[in-house]
């Protein structure tokens, strides 16, 4: 397990839509523990492959009543049309939060680090983790999300940050990536 470094908005593999998983081996268990090493260290209650560079479908999550973190590959989600109002945050955007739209419900489905089907449902706070990863996996942050007054807002706010405007680490996959990164 490796704590990897955790990528700013700025980077182009943020606003990327990551690949499907195709192979579950070896080397995808430890992304995922990576990933999950990654997030209890920074702390996160989630943390999505393109975040640490990697450009693939799979995201890690944990939430106070789970006694170790969790994991979702290639997952597809359905959502309720019942929405909620919260605050949300994310380790690419650091000390930014905002109250975000999401839905109260989400039925996650994809699979296990084995390439096994998991199927995961989520209300309130871990259905706001599925979406936000899920987006991570598109291309999308949570900021794509608000209303223009609260993107406005938004982005006053990370123009304030320390991190604002340092030049994104940008790394070529030593891996096959078909042409999806670099």
């Amino acid at each position: 397990m490796t704590t990897r470094q955790i990528r700013y908005m700025g980077d182009p593999v943020l606003v990327t839509p990551a690949a499907p998983v195709i192979t579950f081996d070896k080397e995808l268990r430890v992304l995922v523990s990576d990933l999950s090493e990654t997030m209890l260290d920074a702390p996160g209650s989630g943390l999505a492959a393109p975040q640490i560079g990697v450009s693939l479908r799979v995201f890690t999550y944990i939430t106070e009543d789970m006694d170790e973190p969790g994991h979702l590959i290639n997952p597809m989600l359905d959502l309720s049309d019942q929405m909620q109002e919260g605050e949300e945050g994310c380790l690419s955007l650091p000390d930014i939060r905002i109250e975000t739209p999401r839905s109260m419900q989400a039925v996650a489905k994809g699979f296990n680090m084995y390439g096994e089907p998991v199927v995961i449902e989520g209300t309130e706070f871990l259905a706001r983790i599925f979406q936000h990863e899920t987006d991570h996996l598109d291309g999308i942050l949570f900021i794509d999300r608000l209303n223009p007054e609260a993107r406005k807002e938004a982005m006053r706010l990370i123009r304030e940050t320390e991190w604002f405007g340092q030049d994104p680490i940008v790394k070529i996959s030593p891996h096959k990536t078909f042409g999806l990164n670099g």
